[in-house]
């Protein structure tokens, strides 16, 4: 049972089938893993990048992408505009999007992290438009959640990377965008 660490470039779809009709030259998955009977444990939609799990266990895929199992995704978000306190206190408390509240999560400051690639294409930037970074870990994972929520406090994210889930992070498993390793599943286990 292959546990597959995937870091997802972007846009590149969350998918093993073309989607050329509705986004021409889109990429799938099937252009970076030539892996039999794999699927994602979860998605990112094509404007994110970073980490994705894939495995052929169907019970495995439900513990690492069900929401009641809990397992901890971190995402590192460029924001325009300056994430400050009060805009940090109303990411973690639950946030009313409309359609649902959120969870409580974590979020913080942080500097551009030194091992972050550059991305293709690159961030617009924008003189009079100031902008920063936060990390957000969340236990759960709704469409597009959190550009919604940056959007919310005032602050449209300009790129999005997941950087963990559970255990595994880009941090301690750096794989440029487009390569892939096989990991233990055991790992997630052993934390049970």
């Amino acid at each position: 049972m292959p546990l597959i660490l995937f870091n997802k470039p972007f846009q590149v779809l969350c998918q093993f089938s073309r989607d050329d009709e509705r986004r021409p030259g889109s990429a799938s998955l099937a252009d970076y893993l030539d892996i039999p009977n794999i699927y994602p444990a979860g998605r990112l939609d094509a404007d994110s990048e970073g980490l994705m799990l894939l495995t052929d266990d169907g019970r495995l895929q439900h513990q690492i992408a069900h929401p009641d199992h809990k397992e901890a995704k971190t995402y590192l978000v460029q924001v325009e505009g300056v994430a400050d306190p009060a805009a940090l206190a109303r990411l973690q408390a639950p946030l009313d999007l409309g359609d649902f509240v959120t969870r409580p999560c974590r979020a913080v400051r942080i500097a551009e992290p030194d091992w972050l690639w550059p991305r293709n294409p690159p961030i617009r930037t924008r003189q009079d438009k100031p902008t920063s970074w936060i990390a957000m870990t969340l236990g759960e994972g709704k469409n597009r959640q959190v550009r919604r929520m940056t959007a919310a406090v005032g602050l449209p994210t300009l790129r999005l990377v997941r950087s963990s889930i559970g255990p595994f992070s880009l941090a301690a498993h750096p794989l440029m965008p487009g390569e892939w390793m096989e990991v233990p599943a055991a790992a997630l286990g052993a934390r049970r």
